[in-house]
């Protein structure tokens, strides 16, 4: 008799764990099921891309004050735009135990196994301003960021519209971001998806200049010796835009009137070189995503949940919305 009382509160004892399991398991993704951890006591790790451009020099030194402010510890990592340095670092936050991981992804593709690692270790992962390319989306919690695709639309529109009266072709060339990043790949897509509606718009040349001033510049040297009538210039961020202005310039011609330029981003010297007609059309990329993204940190660590996708809210401008705007310009 004593025998199966024993075996009936095992078994009754097994179930109590089996219920707690389950009842630890019922947190939202990403919170904090055992409760609130102290702000003073959280750990972030943040893999930055780089420094390529004025956009990320910007981007970074907003993460890093909103955290400040915040009080929030933030391990902070430079990729130097190398995929293997932000894996490296990833890793590196992982074995430190910290308590959530946010990156901007170098390119799009080449992260499930780390990621992987990290949801192995239960810490929740935060995509900031660009995406990954993976079918498990249980390997990050939210990606926050620009509508990429809407942007390269944007940029087509005012092409389209800018050439609607056109009965010539009009030769384009564009200056691509760093090849397999999100940015680079969706801003392309969407302004050829609108371009398309007039087929007088033609892009007669793409390249790469991995989103720096010098890249812009260098490509847009080569392109303009090996197309001597180029209408247009459309380049996936200002920096890009502002070396193909010195290229055009020591070509003997007027950026914004011999060679009109749209770029993306917004940036303080592409918004002056729009106020001054160098460039023509800007898109707004707002690089101030730290409030956010520690908004998204404390609702994940009081248990709550954030959205998958949170787009951030952008504009574009025209040479007189520069000009008013500039002057109280963040960034």
């Amino acid at each position: 008799m004593m025998k199966k009382q024993l075996i009936g509160l095992a078994a009754a004892g097994a179930m109590l764990l089996a219920l707690a399991g389950c009842a630890s398991d019922s947190g939202t993704d990403g919170g904090n099921a055992s409760g609130p951890k102290p702000i003073e006591e959280l750990v972030v790790g943040f893999a930055q891309v780089g420094a390529e451009s004025g956009w990320r020099t910007a981007n970074t030194k907003d993460i890093q004050a909103a955290f400040e402010d915040a009080g929030i510890e933030l391990k902070f990592s430079d990729a130097q735009q190398k995929q293997e340095n932000q894996i490296k670092a990833i890793r590196s936050y992982i074995q430190q135990g910290v308590d959530y991981i946010a990156f901007s992804p170098v390119v799009e593709t080449g992260w499930d196994a780390v990621l992987n690692e990290a949801k192995a270790a239960g810490i929740p992962v935060v995509l900031t301003d660009r995406a990954v390319d993976s079918k498990d989306t249980s390997l990050y919690v939210s990606f926050l960021g620009s509508d990429f695709i809407e942007e390269g639309k944007k940029a087509g529109q005012w092409v389209l519209d800018e050439y609607a009266d056109a009965t010539e072709p009009v030769n384009i060339v564009q200056l691509e971001g760093t090849t397999g990043a999100a940015p680079a790949i969706d801003r392309a897509e969407g302004f050829a998806d609108v371009i398309a509606e007039n087929e007088n718009l033609k892009v007669i040349a793409s390249q790469t200049g991995d989103f720096t001033r010098a890249g812009g510049k260098q490509v847009m040297e080569a392109m303009l010796k090996a197309n001597p009538d180029i209408d247009l210039v459309y380049a996936h961020n200002d920096d890009m835009g502002l070396g193909a202005i010195e290229a055009i310039e020591a070509a003997g011609l007027v950026p914004g009137q011999d060679i009109k330029i749209v770029t993306v981003d917004a940036v303080h010297d592409g918004m002056q070189a729009l106020a001054d007609g160098k460039i023509n059309f800007i898109v707004e990329c707002s690089p101030l995503l730290g409030k956010q993204l520690v908004d998204i940190i404390t609702t994940l660590n009081d248990g709550g949940t954030v959205e998958p996708r949170i787009i951030t809210e952008e504009t574009t401008f025209t040479q007189e919305q520069a000009i008013e705007a500039l002057p109280d310009r963040q960034y």
